[in-house]
């Protein structure tokens, strides 16, 4: 009696962890009016250090060396649209020695064209979460000042009185190690209407943001960052992009 009771039990939970699982949300289907801002030869229609920021076999490169520093991050700016309401596909890869991002409704500093500020797709050669690629970073303060702002697996709401709140999970930690590939290359979706935001990692939805925040940003520049300290590398290509109107 005693061990059909504590098999029950077991079947029991078992049952409970798996309806708990995060149900999978993948990405739409690729509108036909995407168009590619990256033409994969040179790096006409972007702004960045020139010593910085190459195109090696049909890919943004961004690197580091002892020899070639940054001075704090740097970024390469797309000079020819913003981004209010859109969709970003592209794919990159970067080495594990310092982290990356996608700036996207930011703003250049006066004082340093190279330099954004805004929301950045966190990106890092990882797959242990929390410090993953695709959580939402506050790049220097303009957003609020509020860091990391909204985690990957999260579904949340920030409203206008400063508060978040998590109503959701999208993806376990588990199911992120095995959907995020080391070393290698990783598609990146993000999709950004009014306060609505959402962050796609290898097809599957990983972060769904609205954020109602006074600091809350509606618009601004897309870039590519390379982050300062330590030397390192990231890549990008076949970046897609179009105006949700």
């Amino acid at each position: 009696m005693i061990r059909r009771t504590s098999l029950a039990v077991v079947v029991c939970l078992t049952l409970t962890v798996s309806a708990l699982a995060a149900e999978p949300i993948m990405a739409p289907p690729e509108s036909k009016d995407m168009r590619t801002i990256f033409n994969g030869k040179d790096l006409k229609g972007w702004d960045g250090d020139p010593k910085l920021w190459t195109v090696k076999d049909g890919a943004i490169r961004g690197e580091t060396t002892p020899e070639k520093k940054s001075r704090g991050n740097t970024f390469l700016v797309w000079t020819k649209g913003k981004t209010r309401d859109f969709e970003l596909r592209l794919s990159f890869r970067c080495n594990a020695t310092n982290n990356s991002g996608i700036q996207y409704r930011s703003k250049r500093d006066a004082k340093n064209k190279w330099r954004v500020r805004g929301y950045q797709h966190e990106i890092r050669n990882q797959n242990k979460l929390p410090s993953v690629s695709g959580f939402i970073y506050d790049e220097g303060g303009l957003a609020g000042g509020r860091g990391r702002t909204c985690m990957v697996g999260e579904k949340a709401v920030c409203d206008k009185d400063k508060k978040k709140t998590v109503t959701g999970t999208l993806i376990t930690a588990d199911e992120y190690q095995k959907l995020f590939k080391l070393n290698e290359w990783n598609d990146v979706i993000i999709i950004a209407k009014g306060h609505h935001i959402q962050h796609y990692m290898n097809g599957r939805l990983v972060l769904d943001f609205t954020d109602h925040h006074p600091k809350a940003l509606l618009d601004g520049v897309l870039a590519l960052q390379l982050h300062g300290g330590a030397p390192m590398w990231v890549e990008f290509k076949n970046i897609r992009f179009r105006e949700i109107k």
